[in-house]
């Protein structure tokens, strides 16, 4: 039990002295985008530090509802990455985003360029 807590506590206090890392984003689609077709819009999140943060897929500034997250995964130097996704059939002149929230910088916005 102690070795258990002893580890447990060498992990906390790495995290703790861990860098603080800004965000980088990445906004696509699994097929190249166009409109009036299905497709699957990702925003790719990574090397962050700490793990907290929010992310959030957008249409014209509205949350889309049913997206899907994977599991907070780290990198090497207590980094960390998430994905966020939802399907979505793009249509002309709407606006697709990821909204990044993190404590490192005010909330940013990233615009989902689409091939056409």
């Amino acid at each position: 039990m102690f070795k258990l807590a002893a580890v447990a506590l060498v992990l906390l206090s790495a995290s703790c002295f861990a860098k603080q890392s800004d965000p980088k984003v990445q906004v696509y689609s699994r097929n190249p985008g166009e409109y009036g077709k299905k497709n699957v819009l990702i925003c790719y999140v990574s090397g962050f530090h700490p793990p907290d943060i929010t992310i959030k897929l957008m249409r014209n500034g509205v949350e889309i509802p049913d997206s899907h997250q994977t599991d907070l995964a780290f990198e090497q130097g207590w980094q960390f990455h998430l994905t966020k996704y939802v399907d979505f059939t793009p249509q002309s002149g709407e606006e697709y985003t990821c909204r990044v929230r993190h404590m490192t910088s005010l909330e940013k916005t990233y615009t989902w360029e689409p091939d056409m």
